[in-house]
């Protein structure tokens, strides 16, 4: 099978790793992707250390923009003319609805969309999210299936934002070449305890909900990522006065070297899809703290890998948050509950198992119809 796969940029997160390793375990696959901006981490490299060679379409960047949109959408359309895939394969939101609108002026292939997470909560206003939801649901009825990343992600899109019927939503779980991460071994126990955050720096992911919680508490917060917040964030923990325990790394490649000097990760984001960090994490033998927002509680169990607190409360997450600081026992029996979750459920194997039996078998129906 011929396979196009459209992301909007490879910048470090989930998607990005998820749409290599698909173009890496399908040969042949042809992967487009616009360019990552200054504020955020470049993730081009994994494409490089594959051996893929992306097709570059400028214009399709992060910022919506009508003019280089509609610029992004011919251009994709003409590769698609030219590459006459039987797949369109698309990840993220943007790429999603130029990749998916160019397909179906093409009209020869079948279409596939992966959500990653959705922007319906915590990026916009009422009104753009409102929009933003409509134009999905128009695109879900010209797409064969849906992939999403976690049960809790199928539930919100197909019976809170209905952006279509629960049979037309696979859920695949994310895949990842952990086995650095499995080797590493429990922290030892150290007078001052690093509590990790691993992410971009944007609003959704709502860093100062950490800050606030250990503002009383005795512990380093190290940040590994970078973005557009990173001035405001460092402002902020001034104010809070907890300047001095907050260290900013930006992004660090190496994943072993990010959490082999945690001893917690937290995770204080308002919306997320699949949270990369919490399984990197918890192969790592690392106890988690997060938010229970979207596909969080299908990978954390509350009590027993980690600690799920609603979303803004701070209060209850600096509580949880000094459990976790002074019981270095609890830490290290929720690092080895975690690290028995994640074994074999997230390997890069299983993802391109489980995508090519959804290609095949979406293919056969397509035909069959």
């Amino acid at each position: 099978m011929k396979i196009l796969r459209i992301i909007a940029r490879l910048n470090i997160g989930g998607p990005a790793r998820n749409a290599v390793l698909l173009t890496e375990g399908f040969p042949g696959t042809a992967l487009i992707c616009g360019e990552v901006a200054e504020s955020e981490g470049d993730m081009m490299y994994l494409a490089g250390e594959k051996g893929i060679k992306p097709i570059i379409i400028e214009e399709l960047g992060r910022e919506l923009s009508w003019k280089d949109d509609w610029t992004a959408f011919w251009k994709i359309y003409n590769i698609i003319r030219e590459v006459k895939p039987d797949i369109i394969h698309t990840h993220t939101a943007k790429a999603g609805a130029l990749g998916r609108m160019a397909g179906i002026l093409y009209g020869k292939a079948i279409l596939i969309h992966t959500f990653h997470g959705h922007v319906f909560s915590g990026y916009f206003g009422k009104v753009k999210t409102i929009f933003f939801i409509w134009v999905e649901k128009i695109l879900a009825l010209f797409t064969d299936k849906i992939i999403t990343v976690s049960y809790e992600l199928k539930r919100e899109l197909s019976q809170e934002f209905k952006i279509a019927p629960e049979r037309k939503i696979e859920v695949i779980e994310l895949g990842f070449e952990l086995e650095e991460l499995f080797k590493l071994p429990t922290k030892n126990k150290t007078e001052i305890i690093n509590i990790g955050v691993v992410g971009r720096l944007v609003p959704v992911k709502n860093h100062k909900m950490l800050f606030r919680a250990v503002k009383n508490l005795k512990a380093k917060i190290i940040i590994i990522g970078d973005g557009e917040m990173r001035q405001e964030l460092e402002r902020y923990a001034e104010e809070l006065g907890i300047k001095d325990i907050v260290e900013f790394r930006g992004w660090v490649k190496d994943l072993k070297a990010i959490y082999e000097g945690l001893d917690i990760v937290a995770l204080t984001s308002l919306n997320e899809g699949t949270p990369v960090s919490l399984i990197e994490a918890m192969a790592a033998r690392r106890p988690v703290i997060a938010t229970n927002v979207g596909g969080v509680k299908d990978i954390v169990k509350d009590g027993a890998s980690g600690y799920l607190v609603e979303s803004e409360n701070v209060e209850e997450f600096a509580k949880k948050l000094l459990e976790l600081i002074k019981d270095p026992e609890k830490r290290r029996r929720f690092g080895e509950c975690g690290r028995n979750i994640i074994k074999n459920r997230f390997s890069k194997e299983r993802l391109i198992k489980d995508t090519e039996k959804l290609y095949n078998n979406t293919l056969q129906k397509n035909k069959d119809f």
